[in-house]
Protein backbone atom coordinates (compact mmCIF):
# COMPACT_ATOMS: atom_id res chain seq x y z
CA UNK A 1 0.00 0.00 0.00
CA UNK A 2 1.05 3.19 -0.50
CA UNK A 3 1.46 6.30 1.40
CA UNK A 4 0.84 9.66 0.25
CA UNK A 5 3.11 12.63 1.05
CA UNK A 6 2.04 16.64 1.69
CA UNK A 7 5.04 18.29 1.99
CA UNK A 8 2.23 21.59 2.03
CA UNK A 9 1.18 19.95 5.36
CA UNK A 10 4.56 21.10 6.90
CA UNK A 11 3.71 23.89 9.06
CA UNK A 12 4.51 27.67 7.80
CA UNK A 13 8.03 28.71 8.06
CA UNK A 14 8.90 32.03 8.99
CA UNK A 15 10.52 33.21 5.52
CA UNK A 16 6.98 32.33 3.62
CA UNK A 17 9.89 31.11 0.86
CA UNK A 18 7.60 27.46 0.23
CA UNK A 19 4.02 28.46 -0.03
CA UNK A 20 2.34 27.32 -3.15
CA UNK A 21 1.67 24.01 -4.74
CA UNK A 22 4.02 20.51 -4.78
CA UNK A 23 4.82 17.82 -7.04
CA UNK A 24 5.00 14.31 -5.11
CA UNK A 25 7.08 11.49 -7.03
CA UNK A 26 8.18 8.29 -5.83
CA UNK A 27 11.35 7.40 -4.92
CA UNK A 28 13.14 4.59 -3.24
CA UNK A 29 15.22 4.30 0.38
CA UNK A 30 18.70 4.07 -1.68
CA UNK A 31 20.70 6.98 -1.77
CA UNK A 32 19.78 9.51 -3.97
CA UNK A 33 16.42 7.51 -4.76
CA UNK A 34 14.92 10.46 -2.33
CA UNK A 35 14.70 14.49 -3.18
CA UNK A 36 13.65 17.23 -2.28
CA UNK A 37 13.74 20.19 -4.42
CA UNK A 38 12.73 22.92 -2.66
CA UNK A 39 13.63 25.67 -5.52
CA UNK A 40 10.79 24.01 -7.98
CA UNK A 41 8.72 22.41 -5.02
CA UNK A 42 9.14 18.87 -6.51
CA UNK A 43 9.58 16.12 -3.42
CA UNK A 44 10.81 12.70 -4.62
CA UNK A 45 10.26 9.99 -1.37
CA UNK A 46 9.33 6.04 -1.23
CA UNK A 47 5.81 5.68 -0.47
CA UNK A 48 5.79 2.22 0.89
CA UNK A 49 4.81 2.04 4.70
CA UNK A 50 8.33 0.68 5.96
CA UNK A 51 9.89 1.66 9.13
CA UNK A 52 13.03 2.98 6.42
CA UNK A 53 10.55 4.57 4.71
CA UNK A 54 9.05 6.75 6.91
CA UNK A 55 12.46 7.76 7.79
CA UNK A 56 13.30 9.03 4.12
CA UNK A 57 10.24 10.87 4.09
CA UNK A 58 10.73 12.69 7.30
CA UNK A 59 13.75 13.18 6.63
CA UNK A 60 12.75 14.96 2.99
CA UNK A 61 10.22 16.86 4.64
CA UNK A 62 12.70 18.17 7.80
CA UNK A 63 14.55 20.00 4.31
CA UNK A 64 11.08 21.12 3.59
CA UNK A 65 10.77 22.91 6.93
CA UNK A 66 14.18 24.39 7.32
CA UNK A 67 16.31 24.14 3.95
CA UNK A 68 16.99 27.45 2.09
CA UNK A 69 14.67 27.60 -1.05
CA UNK A 70 17.08 28.60 -3.41
CA UNK A 71 21.00 28.29 -1.51
CA UNK A 72 22.56 31.36 -2.39
CA UNK A 73 25.85 29.59 -2.69
CA UNK A 74 27.29 33.68 -2.86
CA UNK A 75 26.11 34.47 0.82
CA UNK A 76 28.75 31.67 1.45
CA UNK A 77 31.29 32.59 -0.83
CA UNK A 78 34.43 30.89 0.34
CA UNK A 79 32.35 27.65 0.82
CA UNK A 80 31.96 25.23 -1.91
CA UNK A 81 28.52 23.54 -2.79
CA UNK A 82 29.37 20.13 -2.39
CA UNK A 83 30.54 20.96 1.43
CA UNK A 84 27.21 22.72 1.68
CA UNK A 85 25.29 19.82 0.69
CA UNK A 86 26.77 17.24 3.27
CA UNK A 87 27.02 20.20 6.12
CA UNK A 88 22.80 20.64 5.24
CA UNK A 89 22.15 16.67 5.44
CA UNK A 90 23.94 16.63 8.89
CA UNK A 91 21.79 19.56 10.45
CA UNK A 92 18.90 17.46 9.01
CA UNK A 93 19.69 14.44 10.53
CA UNK A 94 20.38 16.06 14.16
CA UNK A 95 16.73 17.37 13.49
CA UNK A 96 15.49 14.29 12.73
CA UNK A 97 16.70 12.43 15.57
CA UNK A 98 15.64 15.41 17.94
CA UNK A 99 12.23 14.51 16.95
CA UNK A 100 12.27 11.20 17.92
CA UNK A 101 13.26 9.98 15.01
CA UNK A 102 15.97 6.92 14.59
CA UNK A 103 18.22 7.81 12.42
CA UNK A 104 20.27 5.14 13.43
CA UNK A 105 18.43 3.08 10.86
CA UNK A 106 19.34 5.50 7.62
CA UNK A 107 21.49 3.59 5.76
CA UNK A 108 21.51 1.37 2.37
CA UNK A 109 24.40 -0.67 2.55
CA UNK A 110 26.36 1.13 -0.14
CA UNK A 111 28.54 3.28 2.66
CA UNK A 112 31.47 0.90 3.03
CA UNK A 113 32.29 0.56 -0.22
CA UNK A 114 31.60 4.31 -1.11
CA UNK A 115 34.15 4.85 1.91
CA UNK A 116 36.78 2.58 0.30
CA UNK A 117 36.27 4.25 -3.17
CA UNK A 118 36.58 7.33 -1.45
CA UNK A 119 40.04 6.58 -0.19
CA UNK A 120 41.28 4.51 -3.00
CA UNK A 121 40.96 7.90 -5.21
CA UNK A 122 43.18 9.67 -2.63
CA UNK A 123 39.97 12.59 -2.30
CA UNK A 124 40.52 13.72 1.22
CA UNK A 125 38.33 16.56 1.22
CA UNK A 126 35.47 14.70 -0.57
CA UNK A 127 36.13 11.70 2.54
CA UNK A 128 35.62 15.06 5.23
CA UNK A 129 32.55 16.09 3.35
CA UNK A 130 30.79 12.59 3.22
CA UNK A 131 31.23 11.97 6.66
CA UNK A 132 28.98 14.85 7.80
CA UNK A 133 26.67 13.38 5.95
CA UNK A 134 26.40 10.02 7.39
CA UNK A 135 26.97 11.08 11.04
CA UNK A 136 24.95 9.80 13.81
CA UNK A 137 23.38 7.37 10.86
CA UNK A 138 22.95 3.77 10.38
CA UNK A 139 25.82 4.07 7.49
CA UNK A 140 28.60 5.89 9.74
CA UNK A 141 30.38 2.65 10.95
CA UNK A 142 30.14 1.22 7.42
CA UNK A 143 31.53 4.19 5.76
CA UNK A 144 34.65 4.80 8.58
CA UNK A 145 35.50 0.83 8.11
CA UNK A 146 35.76 1.03 4.02
CA UNK A 147 37.93 4.00 4.06
CA UNK A 148 39.97 2.43 7.12
CA UNK A 149 40.79 -1.00 4.86
CA UNK A 150 42.31 1.73 2.37
CA UNK A 151 43.71 4.64 4.23
CA UNK A 152 43.80 4.15 7.78
CA UNK A 153 46.35 7.01 8.55
CA UNK A 154 42.86 8.98 7.75
CA UNK A 155 40.52 7.76 10.98
CA UNK A 156 41.97 10.01 12.92
CA UNK A 157 41.45 13.30 11.05
CA UNK A 158 38.02 12.25 10.14
CA UNK A 159 36.97 11.62 13.89
CA UNK A 160 38.75 15.03 14.84
CA UNK A 161 36.14 16.53 12.21
CA UNK A 162 33.31 14.84 13.62
CA UNK A 163 34.14 15.44 17.02
CA UNK A 164 34.24 19.45 16.18
CA UNK A 165 30.96 19.72 14.29
CA UNK A 166 29.18 17.35 16.44
CA UNK A 167 30.29 19.78 19.57
CA UNK A 168 28.85 22.69 17.19
CA UNK A 169 24.94 20.74 16.76
CA UNK A 170 25.59 20.37 20.71
CA UNK A 171 25.53 24.27 21.39
CA UNK A 172 22.82 24.70 19.22
CA UNK A 173 18.93 24.27 20.87
CA UNK A 174 16.70 22.87 18.36
CA UNK A 175 15.13 26.37 17.96
CA UNK A 176 18.28 27.37 16.68
CA UNK A 177 19.12 24.82 14.26
CA UNK A 178 15.55 24.83 12.60
CA UNK A 179 15.40 29.08 12.69
CA UNK A 180 13.74 29.63 9.32
CA UNK A 181 13.17 33.53 9.68
CA UNK A 182 15.43 35.48 7.12
CA UNK A 183 18.57 36.52 8.19
CA UNK A 184 18.58 39.38 6.30
CA UNK A 185 20.02 37.65 3.06
CA UNK A 186 17.52 35.71 2.12
CA UNK A 187 18.61 33.03 3.96
CA UNK A 188 17.15 30.98 7.00
CA UNK A 189 19.14 31.75 10.14
CA UNK A 190 18.96 28.02 11.17
CA UNK A 191 21.18 27.70 7.66
CA UNK A 192 24.29 29.53 9.58
CA UNK A 193 25.26 26.66 11.31
CA UNK A 194 25.76 24.41 7.60
CA UNK A 195 27.75 27.66 6.64
CA UNK A 196 29.96 26.97 9.65
CA UNK A 197 30.49 23.42 9.39
CA UNK A 198 30.86 23.59 5.76
CA UNK A 199 34.30 26.12 6.26
CA UNK A 200 35.15 23.75 8.72
CA UNK A 201 34.94 20.97 5.79
CA UNK A 202 36.80 22.97 3.40
CA UNK A 203 39.41 24.29 5.54
CA UNK A 204 40.10 20.90 6.82
CA UNK A 205 40.01 19.43 3.09
CA UNK A 206 42.96 21.96 2.08
CA UNK A 207 45.54 20.61 4.96
CA UNK A 208 47.83 17.67 4.43
CA UNK A 209 46.25 14.80 6.50
CA UNK A 210 47.45 14.66 9.58
CA UNK A 211 50.00 11.60 10.42
CA UNK A 212 51.66 11.80 13.63
CA UNK A 213 50.84 13.01 17.25
CA UNK A 214 51.82 16.38 16.57
CA UNK A 215 50.22 16.65 12.89
CA UNK A 216 46.75 15.67 14.54
CA UNK A 217 47.24 18.09 17.57
CA UNK A 218 48.00 20.49 15.06
CA UNK A 219 44.71 19.83 13.51
CA UNK A 220 42.89 20.00 15.70
CA UNK A 221 43.55 23.22 16.80
CA UNK A 222 43.22 24.52 13.01
CA UNK A 223 39.14 23.46 13.78
CA UNK A 224 38.71 25.45 16.89
CA UNK A 225 37.21 29.27 16.36
CA UNK A 226 40.02 31.40 15.67
CA UNK A 227 42.76 28.14 14.62
CA UNK A 228 44.96 28.85 11.84
CA UNK A 229 44.78 26.51 9.16
CA UNK A 230 46.76 22.88 9.23
CA UNK A 231 49.44 23.25 6.83
CA UNK A 232 48.24 21.46 3.24
CA UNK A 233 52.09 20.60 1.63
CA UNK A 234 50.84 22.36 -1.58
CA UNK A 235 50.60 25.42 -3.53
CA UNK A 236 47.10 26.48 -4.17
CA UNK A 237 46.46 26.81 -7.86
CA UNK A 238 46.43 30.39 -9.59
CA UNK A 239 43.11 32.72 -9.86
CA UNK A 240 43.85 35.64 -12.04
CA UNK A 241 42.09 38.48 -11.61
CA UNK A 242 39.85 40.69 -13.86
CA UNK A 243 42.24 42.09 -16.21
CA UNK A 244 43.28 45.64 -14.96
CA UNK A 245 42.49 48.61 -17.12
CA UNK A 246 45.48 49.78 -18.64
CA UNK A 247 47.17 52.63 -20.09
CA UNK A 248 49.95 53.24 -22.35
CA UNK A 249 53.35 53.97 -21.71
CA UNK A 250 55.73 54.91 -23.95
CA UNK A 251 58.29 52.08 -24.68
CA UNK A 252 62.27 52.65 -24.05
CA UNK A 253 64.75 51.96 -26.15
CA UNK A 254 66.22 48.66 -25.34
CA UNK A 255 69.83 49.07 -24.94
CA UNK A 256 72.73 46.87 -25.84
CA UNK A 257 75.33 45.19 -24.09
CA UNK A 258 77.93 42.68 -24.53
CA UNK A 259 78.42 39.37 -22.87
CA UNK A 260 81.29 36.74 -22.99
CA UNK A 261 81.11 34.15 -25.70
CA UNK A 262 82.76 31.22 -26.84
CA UNK A 263 82.04 32.77 -30.74
CA UNK A 264 82.01 35.65 -32.13
CA UNK A 265 83.39 37.96 -35.08
CA UNK A 266 84.68 40.33 -32.75
CA UNK A 267 87.11 39.35 -30.13
CA UNK A 268 86.60 41.71 -27.34
CA UNK A 269 87.82 39.55 -24.20
CA UNK A 270 91.25 38.48 -25.28
CA UNK A 271 92.20 37.94 -21.62
CA UNK A 272 89.82 35.05 -21.17
CA UNK A 273 92.05 32.89 -23.74
CA UNK A 274 94.20 32.47 -20.37
CA UNK A 275 91.01 32.80 -17.64
CA UNK A 276 88.18 31.03 -19.05
CA UNK A 277 88.02 27.10 -18.61
CA UNK A 278 85.28 28.01 -21.42
CA UNK A 279 87.68 30.95 -23.73
CA UNK A 280 84.72 32.62 -23.99
CA UNK A 281 86.86 35.59 -25.69
CA UNK A 282 84.51 36.73 -28.32
CA UNK A 283 81.46 39.20 -27.60
CA UNK A 284 77.75 38.13 -28.05
CA UNK A 285 75.20 40.82 -28.41
CA UNK A 286 72.40 40.94 -26.13
CA UNK A 287 69.24 43.40 -25.82
CA UNK A 288 68.19 44.68 -22.64
CA UNK A 289 65.35 46.70 -21.33
CA UNK A 290 62.96 43.87 -21.04
CA UNK A 291 62.30 41.40 -19.09
CA UNK A 292 59.86 39.39 -16.71
CA UNK A 293 59.57 41.19 -13.07
CA UNK A 294 57.34 39.10 -10.41
CA UNK A 295 57.08 40.69 -7.27
CA UNK A 296 56.06 38.72 -4.15
CA UNK A 297 53.31 41.21 -2.38
CA UNK A 298 53.09 38.77 0.81
CA UNK A 299 52.42 40.70 4.39
CA UNK A 300 56.25 39.98 4.84
CA UNK A 301 57.33 42.14 1.77
CA UNK A 302 55.41 45.45 2.94
CA UNK A 303 55.24 46.80 -0.62
CA UNK A 304 53.25 50.05 -0.91
CA UNK A 305 51.43 51.26 -4.37
CA UNK A 306 53.31 54.14 -4.37
CA UNK A 307 56.36 51.47 -4.51
CA UNK A 308 54.84 49.62 -7.27
CA UNK A 309 53.80 52.85 -9.00
CA UNK A 310 57.88 53.33 -9.50
CA UNK A 311 58.44 50.60 -10.59
CA UNK A 312 56.18 50.97 -13.67
CA UNK A 313 58.18 54.13 -14.46
CA UNK A 314 61.86 52.55 -13.91
CA UNK A 315 60.73 49.30 -16.50
CA UNK A 316 58.70 50.28 -18.87
CA UNK A 317 59.66 47.82 -21.03
CA UNK A 318 58.81 44.95 -18.87
CA UNK A 319 56.43 42.63 -18.15
CA UNK A 320 55.76 42.87 -14.79
CA UNK A 321 53.67 40.38 -12.46
CA UNK A 322 52.18 40.56 -8.94
CA UNK A 323 50.87 37.81 -6.41
CA UNK A 324 49.63 37.24 -2.90
CA UNK A 325 47.46 34.37 -1.83
CA UNK A 326 44.74 34.46 1.03
CA UNK A 327 45.72 31.94 3.10
CA UNK A 328 43.19 28.97 2.92
CA UNK A 329 40.99 30.18 -0.22
CA UNK A 330 39.26 28.06 -2.20
CA UNK A 331 39.67 29.85 -5.55
CA UNK A 332 37.52 32.56 -5.25
CA UNK A 333 39.90 35.65 -4.88
CA UNK A 334 42.21 36.38 -7.45
CA UNK A 335 46.27 35.60 -6.03
CA UNK A 336 48.22 36.98 -9.69
CA UNK A 337 47.68 39.87 -11.51
CA UNK A 338 49.40 41.57 -14.69
CA UNK A 339 50.86 44.83 -13.54
CA UNK A 340 52.36 45.85 -16.95
CA UNK A 341 52.61 44.46 -20.48
CA UNK A 342 55.54 45.52 -21.89
CA UNK A 343 54.42 49.36 -22.60
CA UNK A 344 50.78 49.43 -20.79
CA UNK A 345 50.26 49.66 -17.14
CA UNK A 346 47.52 49.31 -14.94
CA UNK A 347 46.12 52.12 -13.52
CA UNK A 348 45.92 50.79 -10.13
CA UNK A 349 47.90 48.62 -8.99
CA UNK A 350 46.71 45.78 -6.94
CA UNK A 351 48.77 45.58 -3.75
CA UNK A 352 48.47 41.74 -2.86
CA UNK A 353 46.75 39.58 -0.43
CA UNK A 354 48.34 37.95 3.04
CA UNK A 355 50.53 35.00 1.82
CA UNK A 356 52.14 33.61 -0.48
CA UNK A 357 50.69 30.21 -1.37
CA UNK A 358 51.59 30.49 -5.44
CA UNK A 359 55.06 30.95 -5.89
CA UNK A 360 56.16 27.88 -7.53
CA UNK A 361 53.03 28.18 -9.90
CA UNK A 362 53.77 31.38 -10.51
CA UNK A 363 57.58 31.35 -11.76
CA UNK A 364 56.74 28.55 -13.84
CA UNK A 365 53.56 30.84 -15.72
CA UNK A 366 56.44 33.51 -15.84
CA UNK A 367 58.58 31.51 -17.41
CA UNK A 368 56.55 30.58 -19.89
CA UNK A 369 55.92 34.60 -20.99
CA UNK A 370 59.81 34.77 -21.37
CA UNK A 371 60.62 36.25 -24.64
CA UNK A 372 64.02 34.27 -26.08
CA UNK A 373 66.55 34.51 -23.20
CA UNK A 374 65.27 37.50 -21.68
CA UNK A 375 65.90 38.36 -17.72
CA UNK A 376 63.47 36.95 -15.07
CA UNK A 377 63.64 38.83 -12.28
CA UNK A 378 62.23 37.69 -8.95
CA UNK A 379 61.32 40.19 -6.22
CA UNK A 380 60.86 38.07 -3.01
CA UNK A 381 62.42 37.54 0.62
CA UNK A 382 62.58 33.50 -0.18
CA UNK A 383 59.95 32.69 2.19
CA UNK A 384 57.36 30.48 0.14
CA UNK A 385 54.76 28.90 1.83
CA UNK A 386 51.85 26.85 1.08
CA UNK A 387 48.11 26.94 0.18
CA UNK A 388 47.41 27.76 3.73
CA UNK A 389 50.70 29.83 4.24
CA UNK A 390 52.31 27.38 6.37
CA UNK A 391 56.56 27.38 5.53
CA UNK A 392 57.44 23.95 3.44
CA UNK A 393 61.00 22.71 2.73
CA UNK A 394 59.43 20.67 -0.38
CA UNK A 395 57.59 23.39 -2.03
CA UNK A 396 61.29 25.59 -0.83
CA UNK A 397 63.43 23.11 -2.75
CA UNK A 398 60.26 23.15 -5.69
CA UNK A 399 61.36 27.01 -6.26
CA UNK A 400 65.06 27.05 -5.80
CA UNK A 401 65.43 24.66 -8.57
CA UNK A 402 63.43 26.85 -10.87
CA UNK A 403 65.71 29.44 -10.00
CA UNK A 404 68.82 27.55 -10.90
CA UNK A 405 67.68 25.80 -13.82
CA UNK A 406 66.22 28.92 -15.70
CA UNK A 407 68.63 31.10 -14.03
CA UNK A 408 65.99 33.50 -12.47
CA UNK A 409 67.69 36.29 -10.80
CA UNK A 410 66.14 37.13 -6.89
CA UNK A 411 66.38 40.28 -5.39
CA UNK A 412 64.59 41.44 -1.71
CA UNK A 413 63.54 45.12 -3.36
CA UNK A 414 61.85 46.76 -5.75
CA UNK A 415 63.91 49.18 -6.31
CA UNK A 416 67.03 46.42 -7.03
CA UNK A 417 64.53 44.95 -9.44
CA UNK A 418 65.58 47.41 -12.93
CA UNK A 419 69.48 46.78 -12.29
CA UNK A 420 69.16 43.56 -12.36
CA UNK A 421 67.24 43.37 -15.55
CA UNK A 422 70.63 43.52 -17.00
CA UNK A 423 72.05 40.18 -14.66
CA UNK A 424 71.89 36.61 -16.00
CA UNK A 425 72.60 35.00 -13.17
CA UNK A 426 70.89 33.91 -9.79
CA UNK A 427 72.00 35.04 -6.65
CA UNK A 428 72.82 32.21 -4.21
CA UNK A 429 72.45 33.29 -1.20
CA UNK A 430 71.20 32.52 2.02
CA UNK A 431 70.06 35.76 2.78
CA UNK A 432 66.92 34.74 0.88
CA UNK A 433 65.25 33.04 3.49
CA UNK A 434 64.21 29.55 2.86
CA UNK A 435 64.31 29.40 -1.07
CA UNK A 436 68.14 30.76 -0.33
CA UNK A 437 69.43 28.35 2.07
CA UNK A 438 67.60 25.52 -0.54
CA UNK A 439 69.93 27.15 -3.47
CA UNK A 440 72.86 26.70 -1.26
CA UNK A 441 72.26 23.05 -0.45
CA UNK A 442 71.80 22.71 -4.05
CA UNK A 443 75.01 24.57 -5.06
CA UNK A 444 76.89 21.97 -2.58
CA UNK A 445 75.40 18.86 -3.77
CA UNK A 446 76.61 19.68 -7.45
CA UNK A 447 79.96 20.32 -6.47
CA UNK A 448 80.33 17.76 -4.03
Amino acid sequence: MKVPAYPEFVSEREDRSLEGPWRVREGSTNRGGASCDLTNRVLEVPLGEGVLERLVRAHELVHVRVSPSTILYKSAFDVSPRSLECAEELRVNTLLKRLGFATELLTDGSEKAAGARVAREGAWGEALGFLLAVIGTGGERGYLAGVRREQPTWIAGLRALKKRVVRMLDECSTSELGDTSDDGGGLPRGYAVTVAMARLVDAAGTAKIPVGSEALRQFRRSLEPGGRRAPSGRFAPLCFGAAEELEHRERGQPRSRYKPSVSGTVMRYPGRLLTDDLRRAFAAKRATGGGVIIVDQSGSMDITADDLEQLLVRAPNALIIGYSHRPGDPGVTSNVWVLATRGGVARSPHVGNIGNGVDGPVLRWALTRRVAREPVIWVTDGQVTDSNDHPCAQLSEECARLVREHGIVMVRTLDLATPALGCHRPFVSSEFGRVGRKLDEIRALSSS
